[in-house]
This record gives structure tokens, C-alpha cells and sequence, in this order.
């Protein structure tokens, strides 16, 4: 007898969906750290178009080593750290922490150019979120974070909110779990990097993206390191990326900011 899928008789099943608190909280995170974002982060390498241009980063597996070290020595396990402490800060209403940890930050970034473009997203991101809509932000009504922390017209006196501080302030305002903001926080970064990788080399887009799954696991380790890191702890070795990032300023042909 001859198949026919035509003939079978198929019972229709209604699916039904439920929305709550958990799926909305996850697609705030996966809004806050998409790469369209309108926060400039597309526009930064933190020294990797240098690295390329130097040819320390060529291949696949260079650029996959290279971030992987970052994400164990580095500082973006700090970054993490502190925007988890922001995070606090924020649930707590503590605004003498915020600022505290937001000038902590700034006086410790590895170099003016990576200073200016953590103040920059920061501060955008500041700015995009006052203006979802007001359902979403009962908690900013408490604290008047905008009325306290520096905006861009204070970056010629030495100051700025950093994007590690703003990112904490966001995700606490929207309720997103802690964990999915070092993990989020995390691959935000990742992300980025790798992108303005595979335009500088360039590697395309499919060798991206599996640098990201391979490196997925390592994600999750850093954001327990963050999770686990103590104020005395907020340490790194970073000269590389530091390096990196400097000479970035001054390198003949660009296709990204300092």
C-alpha cells in the first residue's frame, strides 16, 4: 500500500503559553546584552584590532586562546565582580556604594582609552534605560541614580559612569537573576570582542560564532570566579590587553575607537 500523508488522520493540539516572571527577566537580559544595543560597544576592540594588526591574532584558534585568558586572568572577571556589587548596591538603595565602586573602577581601568569607553556605554546605557517605559523602573524612582552619578559632560573633569556599574543598575532594576548578570555581563563582552575580531582579520562570521559555543563553558567558570571574588581579591594581570589597548591610540589605519 502506497503511503499518503494526506490520509492520516492528525489531532489538532491547542498549545497554550503562560508568561511569567522568570521568561520576562530572561528577555530583559537577552535585550541588554544583544550586540544591537545602542550603546556604542560595537564601536570598541579593547586592543584587539592592534593584536590583529600586529598579527599576534591571525587564526582561530590565536583569538579562541587569547579571550580564554582573558577570561581567567583578566579583567573582566573585576568587571563582572563589580557590577554584581552594583547590583547589590542597587536592590540595597545604597547610592554611597554606587558611587564608591563606580570611582573604584575608574581609578583602576588599565588605560585612558578603555576608561573612556567604559564611561561611554555606561553612561548610554544609563540613559536608554530612563527612558523605557515607567512600569519597568518603580525601584529608579527611590533612588535618582541619574541625579548622582556622572554623565557625559563630566568626562573632561576625570569622570564617568562605567558600563560595569550600569549594567548592575539595570539588571536590578528589571529583577534579572544574579547569576544570569555575571553570565550575561560576561557574554555581552564576549561577544563584542569577538566580532570586532572576525572584522579586523577578518575570520567571517561562522568561525565567530563557533568561538563563542567553544568558549561557552569558560563563560560559566568566570562569572562563579566573579561570583566568588572578595574585595581584597580585585586582581589581575592584564599588561597585555593594557598594552594592546594603548597602542591602539596611535596605530596608523583604524577601523575602531580607541
Amino acid at each position: 500500500m502506497k503511503f499518503n500523508p494526506f490520509n492520516l488522520n492528525l489531532a489538532l493540539t491547542t498549545i497554550t503559553m503562560t508568561t511569567n516572571p522568570l521568561s520576562l527577566s530572561l528577555l530583559r537580559l537577552l535585550q541588554f546584552t544583544s550586540p544591537s544595543l545602542p550603546i556604542g560597544a560595537y564601536s570598541y576592540s579593547e586592543g584587539i584590532e592592534y593584536l590583529c594588526y600586529k598579527e599576534t591574532i591571525q587564526t582561530e584558534l590565536q583569538l579562541c586562546d587569547w579571550l580564554k585568558n582573558e577570561m581567567r586572568f583578566g579583567f573582566i572577571i573585576n568587571e563582572t565582580a563589580i557590577s554584581l556589587r552594583a547590583y547589590q548596591a542597587a536592590i540595597a538603595g545604597d547610592l554611597a556604594k554606587l558611587v564608591y565602586w563606580n570611582n573604584w573602577l575608574s581609578a583602576t581601568r588599565e588605560s585612558e582609552e578603555v576608561r573612556l569607553a567604559s564611561w561611554q556605554m555606561g553612561q548610554s546605557l544609563i540613559k536608554l534605560w530612563e527612558q523605557l517605559p515607567s512600569k519597568q523602573l518603580t525601584w529608579d524612582s527611590q533612588l535618582k541614580v541619574s541625579a548622582l552619578m556622572p554623565s557625559a559632560k563630566d568626562n573632561a573633569q576625570g569622570q564617568g559612569c562605567n558600563y560595569a556599574i550600569a549594567f548592575g543598575i539595570v539588571a536590578a532594576s528589571l529583577e534579572i537573576d544574579s547569576s544570569d548578570t555575571a553570565i550575561g555581563y560576561i557574554y555581552s563582552w564576549l561577544a563584542n570582542l569577538v566580532s570586532a575580531a572576525v572584522r579586523a582579520v577578518p575570520l567571517g562570521q561562522t568561525v565567530g560564532q563557533r568561538i563563542i559555543f567553544t568558549l561557552s563553558e569558560e563563560i560559566a567558570n568566570s562569572s562563579q570566579l566573579a561570583f566568588q571574588r572578595q574585595d581584597r581579591e580585585l586582581e589581575w594581570c592584564g599588561w597585555g590587553s593594557s598594552l594592546a589597548s594603548a597602542n591602539h591610540e596611535i596605530q596608523y589605519s583604524r577601523l575602531f575607537r580607541s
